[in-house]
């Protein structure tokens, strides 16, 4: 491994970084200390060891048995917030919260990322959205270390945005993303967020241990994300319909709330909470004929070291 100036962490458990707490350990994790710490780490690395960049955790399975990679975690010094005109530039640590504040503060609308859990970085890479709003349509660039180091600027065109998915390619890390925004009247603004979250807490389990929606919404949807009304079905709709809502295993359960959130109960292994979402898309295709897509993403290896 390269000697870098941030903290490098043989075997760390990822549990705790991840809003399920659920997950083996990494072979390493690597939280660098600056911009230029990542990429003289990158630039040094093996090409042949794989890299994982892993956000706040908020869309995330660790698998039980770890990452047999570097992974990738941003902290101070990737969480700032600059504001110029109608542009906003968020460094990928920043949460979508705080930059949803902050722009309307300022009398910019970035509303739609308020209820958003994660951070910026996760909400470039899966072109979050909620409320007709996407990343996609707001993002002016974003910038990332390449696997070999470098720091490149993507633009929209480059990430190729579709729904809950880019092209980012493998292994590169996203620094900071800019912003347009449209003006607006900031207390009108902080109004509309508050509706915003009074609503989400009406209908979601937030006080659960979740992370976020389970599935894609089974739906027809335009390049950039949008859905297309005339086919939206919901994947509440469906799971409720397959007799799912509440369903368990181990200490895994699909919400009484909302059926399409996946929550931990107290004591769920990554095992129980994948095979609860499998037990889920194989009722709802065999009741519908529809095969549902995780929203939440699944990385490692599903037996930890030593148990195979």
């Amino acid at each position: 491994m390269p000697s870098p100036r941030g903290r490098l962490t043989p075997q760390r458990p990822l549990n705790d970084l991840t809003w399920l707490r659920v997950g083996g350990p990494a072979d390493y994790l690597f939280q660098p200390a600056d911009l230029q710490d990542l990429q003289d780490f990158l630039a040094a690395l093996d090409p042949a060891i794989p890299v994982f960049p892993m956000g706040v955790g908020s869309n995330l399975i660790v698998r039980d048995g770890g990452i047999r990679a570097v992974v990738i975690r941003l902290g101070r010094g990737f969480n700032g917030i600059e504001i110029d005109g109608t542009r906003v530039t968020a460094g990928v640590a920043a949460l979508d919260a705080h930059v949803a504040k902050r722009a309307a503060a300022a009398g910019l609308d970035l509303t739609f990322l308020r209820t958003i859990p994660g951070s910026i970085g996760g909400a470039v890479r899966m072109n979050a959205g909620c409320y007709g709003s996407y990343t996609a349509d707001v993002l002016v660039n974003a910038r990332a270390v390449t696997r070999a180091g470098e720091l490149v600027t993507l633009t929209p065109e480059d990430l190729n945005f579709r729904y809950r998915e880019t092209d980012l390619p493998d292994g590169w890390v996203l620094v900071d993303a800019t912003f347009q925004a449209r003006e607006g009247d900031p207390e009108a603004l902080a109004a509309r967020m508050a509706d915003q979250l009074v609503k989400r807490d009406a209908t979601q389990p937030t006080r659960d241990r979740s992370a976020g929606s389970t599935f894609r919404n089974p739906a027809g949807f335009s390049s950039t994300g949008r859905a297309d009304d005339t086919h939206d079905l919901k994947a509440w709709k469906v799971i409720d319909d397959a007799g799912m809502r509440g369903a368990r295993r181990g200490g895994a359960q699909m919400s009484e709330k909302h059926s399409n959130f996946l929550i931990n109960t107290g004591d769920a292994t990554a095992a129980d909470l994948e095979g609860l979402g499998e037990d889920v898309r194989k009722r709802v295709y065999d009741s519908s004929g529809i095969t549902l897509e995780w929203e939440i993403m699944r990385v490692g290896e599903p037996t930890p070291p030593g148990r195979q």
